[in-house]
């Protein structure tokens, strides 16, 4: 129980009737309870929708929305939702996750929302008021436990329309089929009153008591995103290396896919160094003997057409375990290859060494770091989710011939 019942910042159980007068409040994490202590699913008594499902939803999906709520669980490796707290921008993928389905014929129409939520978001003032506020929510630890991580509206400041919702191709056990990648702006708002909820579930939405910037984004377009940059700007060995099991074997896989060849690792290196910068105009890995120090040289496209321009930078590839980290004997070859208005990226299947990231943090050092972790993540956004997807790109793109030409 908590005292303040307009919010719990805990993971506090709360009886559903409770729930059901409290404010939404940003990373606070809701628990529903009845009477009798068995567990309840706290989104419908938060916001009166169904128990189950990653969308619900009030109203109806083929016409007209109240409002919607998405819930995550953050852990599916095929379909990695995402919340980059920096930017405020939210990944969300749709609901057709299994060949043999249209892509707008789920059975929770979810696809189907998505598509009309961000064409109504592109139709001007008109189709904003349209669109239902977008509440997020994810998994806690258990299933009945759930994070609010804020109020969204379709797409983001820095993607073009045709980047904000995309049907991307998957594939499982040789059938292909399509499903949506959705990208939302989490407002700054910090707080959803219980006043605006409750008019919205009674079908009298009164949106003069919602936050200022949904009412701004409905109004103008604008959105003005919930931005929280970290309070260090260097990560920790464990916030760089895999954070479970899974994720640990993938990095294993493609540390032993190289094992006597880590030269061949630079091409690995290569690939993820363009899945994370799709900007990456030209990259080109050097030969061993004649490396200068260097693994990989290319180019950052900056701007589009005549007006566009190219930027130097060097990669350095790093094929090691997991307890062996970067220190300042790679950190320093990399460093001294930089000229004038060049960057540098180090990709390593382990980590950078607290000192040596903390130092080329404190020294402003323009360099990009892709550890373990960050693998896991770039393939997983790129659909090789599983080990055995891994495996498959591995010896499919660097097959042993190629290897050993190094």
């Amino acid at each position: 129980m908590v005292d303040d019942r307009s919010t719990l910042t805990s993971a506090k159980a709360a009886l559903v009737g409770e729930l059901s007068a409290v404010d939404l409040q940003v990373d606070a994490v809701y628990v529903g309870t009845r009477k009798d202590g068995a567990p309840a699913d706290p989104l419908n008594a938060l916001l009166k929708v169904a128990n189950q499902g990653g969308f619900r939803y009030r109203g109806e999906a083929r016409k007209k929305l109240e409002l919607l709520v998405l819930k995550t669980n953050m852990d599916d490796p095929d379909w990695p939702d995402e919340l980059d707290p920096e930017t405020g921008i939210f990944t969300y993928y749709g609901d057709n996750k299994v060949p043999g389905v249209d892509l707008h014929e789920t059975k929770k129409f979810g696809n189907l929302i998505l598509r009309t939520i961000f064409e109504d978001s592109r139709g001007g003032q008109e189709g904003r008021q349209l669109v239902p506020p977008i509440f997020l929510f994810a998994r806690a630890g258990t299933s009945r436990a759930l994070r609010f991580l804020g109020l969204a509206v379709p797409g983001a400041v820095d993607l073009d329309a045709s980047e904000e919702l995309v049907a991307i191709w998957r594939s499982t056990k040789g059938q292909r089929f399509q499903n949506y990648r959705a990208r939302f702006t989490v407002l700054d708002a910090a707080r959803m009153s219980r006043a605006w909820v409750d008019s919205i579930i009674a079908e009298k939405p009164d949106h003069s008591l919602a936050p200022a910037a949904w009412q701004l984004w409905r109004r103008t377009g604008k959105r003005k995103a919930l931005l929280a940059p970290r309070t260090l700007e260097y990560r920790s060995p464990i916030e760089q290396l895999p954070a479970d099991g899974a994720s640990s074997a993938i990095v294993e896989a493609i540390r032993h896919h190289f094992i006597g060849r880590e030269h061949a690792f630079e091409h690995c290196a290569a690939a993820l160094a363009q899945m994370m910068i799709p900007q990456i105009a030209g990259l080109d890995v050097t030969r061993p003997t004649r490396d200068g120090g260097r693994d990989g040289i290319g180019q950052l496209r900056v701007g589009s057409g005549p007006s566009g321009i190219l930027v130097d930078f060097a990669l350095e590839a790093k094929c090691t375990s997991v307890t062996t980290g970067v220190g300042a004997k790679e950190m320093s070859r990399l460093i001294s290859r930089l000229r004038h208005r060049q960057f540098g990226v180090i990709v390593t299947t382990s980590y950078v060494t607290p000192q040596i990231y903390k130092e080329i943090k404190e020294d402003q050092h323009p360099i990009v770091v892709i550890a373990a972790r960050d693998i896991v993540e770039l393939l997983r956004r790129n659909g090789r989710g599983s080990l055995e997807a891994v495996r498959r790109w591995l010896n499919d793109e660097f097959h042993a011939d190629e290897k050993a030409q190094g």
